[in-house]
This record gives C-alpha cells, sequence and structure tokens, in this order.
C-alpha cells in the first residue's frame, strides 16, 4: 500500500473514531473507569423531579481544596467539568437539612450511613481529612459510594447542587 493511501486510511480511521466518541459525549454518555461504581458505558439523564436520597448522580466539583487535592492524588480523572475534573458518579446520601456526622463512620440524622468507615490514610500510606460534620447546606446534596476506597463527601463535604449533570444510568457495565 502506498504511503499516501496508508495516511488515508488512519486518518479516516481517528476521524471516525473522534467522531463516534463526540457523538456519545453529546449523547450524555461517559465512560467511568474508577471502582466506586461498576466499569464501563452510563448515560446521563434529566431527572423526572427533584433529585432525592438514593439517587445515582453524575455531578462536577466546584473549584476549591477538595478538587484540588482530588486531582493532585489521583482521586479524580481529569474530565472538562469547571476545574478541570471529569464529573463524579455518586449516591445522594443526604439532602439540605440533613445533620451529618463524620467520626469512624457516618451517621445522617443520627442513623448510621452503611459502608461508611472513614480513612484517615489513603491507598499510599498519605494522611486524609475527613469532613468535619454539621447540616448539609441549603442548595448541596451530601454524596457517598459503598466502596471502601471512594473519595466522597466523607472527605470533601457536601457539593452544591448547581453542578449537578444528571441522573447516572449505567448502559454496559461490569464488576471487575
Amino acid at each position: 500500500m502506498r504511503p499516501r493511501a496508508v495516511i488515508l486510511v488512519l486518518g479516516l480511521g481517528v476521524a471516525s473514531v473522534a467522531g463516534i466518541a463526540a457523538l456519545g459525549w453529546m449523547g450524555g454518555f461517559r465512560l467511568n473507569a474508577t471502582l466506586s461504581y461498576p466499569l464501563g458505558l452510563w448515560r446521563i439523564e434529566r431527572p423526572d423531579g427533584p433529585v432525592k436520597v438514593g439517587d445515582l448522580v453524575f455531578i462536577c466539583m466546584p473549584a476549591g481544596p477538595g478538587l484540588t487535592l482530588g486531582l493532585e492524588r489521583g482521586y479524580l480523572r481529569t474530565g472538562l467539568c469547571p476545574g478541570g475534573a471529569g464529573p463524579l458518579i455518586k449516591t445522594v446520601a443526604a439532602m439540605p437539612g440533613a445533620h451529618v456526622e463524620v467520626r469512624r463512620s457516618v451517621t445522617i440524622d443520627g442513623r448510621p450511613l452503611g459502608h461508611s468507615r472513614v480513612s484517615r490514610v489513603d491507598a499510599e500510606g498519605r494522611a486524609l481529612a475527613a469532613y468535619a460534620g454539621g447540616v448539609v447546606p441549603p442548595g448541596h446534596f451530601y454524596l457517598h459510594s459503598d466502596y471502601a476506597g471512594s473519595y466522597d463527601s466523607r472527605y470533601f463535604g457536601p457539593l452544591p447542587d448547581t453542578g449537578l449533570l444528571g441522573l447516572a444510568r449505567p448502559v454496559a457495565t461490569f464488576h471487575p
């Protein structure tokens, strides 16, 4: 095959992959490569009504210490959210007005939150500060994942609902 033909074929292949990725992105499809939830293809869906406790959501973290630490230590992937991170997939564990207490594990309005043990160090032995706890402020969600190594509101606190992209729906996922 002539060099010019090879370049043309490769160029068409790259353009096709880029086009499919762009269409997927515009259609609300995202790849999850973190262990907080099953790996694979997910879709962002617009909620039919208000978001509630138990909903699985895609949300962007705002700029601040939690985002900076997450990116520096690799807890967060880079992406297209403001601040340069990818959206998080998390479960809404508490809504505005709920009282969150963070000690060895988390309680919400006096009830233990399952799978919420708080680690003092990360997987590499680096110190990890827990959120101080308190009342979830208006316009915020307290977010959680059952995965023990999850970087969630146990460490960065409630996130503003302005970062909400939508509900997270698995399309083609698997547990490693």
